[in-house]
């Protein structure tokens, strides 16, 4: 079976939950203090912005790794569903950590939310890689093994640092939080060396 099918399929989850994240930005009922009330909706573009740099950089990292998947089996389907059931759950976490920064209310369990559903992603992203590079059997002639590994031994690193990050979210809530878009913004910057896949991410 190609890819075709499961990278439609995949853009259109990624599309959906993308556009979703603007829902969570509700525009002020009255008028009369505009800028003011605009202002306070900072938490709402924070969580948004955030949200909106990761599903680009998931979707961007999911693209590159199927540059180099030529054949797809039913497992590498369900590694790649529960992919996008996390994704699709990241409106809803970027709306309960939204809420918690306006109301300032129950920020640790939002930070550790929010970070803890990233770490599944990666874990799900690696499990799609794994899947298809085990033995070699799904890859195609574009990449060789040592390179499929090294690509292996990067994506891990995702799901360790946000571990890392939702640790420290949950002495320091505003730090983890932080420390999650540092690693976000860090993981867009290209590799300027070796391989051309992008850094890895939850992915």
């Amino acid at each position: 079976m190609n890819t075709q099918r499961i990278e439609a399929f995949s853009d259109g989850v990624f599309a959906i939950a993308i556009t979703l994240l603007v829902l969570d930005i509700r525009p002020p009922q009255a008028s009369a203090h505009l800028a003011a009330d605009l202002l306070a909706l900072w938490p709402s573009y924070l969580a948004y912005l955030i949200s909106f740099l990761l599903i680009g950089l998931i979707w961007a990292n999911h693209h590159e790794m199927f540059q180099h998947i030529r054949r797809v089996d039913r497992m590498l389907m369900f590694f790649n569903t529960l992919l996008l059931m996390n994704v699709a759950f990241l409106p809803f976490v970027t709306a309960v950590l939204s809420s918690s920064l306006r109301e300032h209310i129950g920020l640790r369990t939002a930070v550790i939310l929010y970070g803890s559903t990233l770490v599944i992603g990666g874990i799900f992203f690696n499990a799609v890689w794994e899947w298809a590079r085990y033995r070699h059997r799904l890859l195609g002639d574009s990449i060789a093994p040592a390179d499929a590994k090294a690509i292996a031994r990067r994506f891990m690193l995702g799901p360790t640092a946000y571990l890392v990050g939702t640790a420290i979210g949950a002495v320091v809530p505003v730090l983890g939080l932080a420390l999650f878009a540092a690693l976000i913004l860090f993981y867009w910057l290209p590799i300027t060396h070796g391989l051309h896949l992008s850094r890895s991410a939850p992915g």
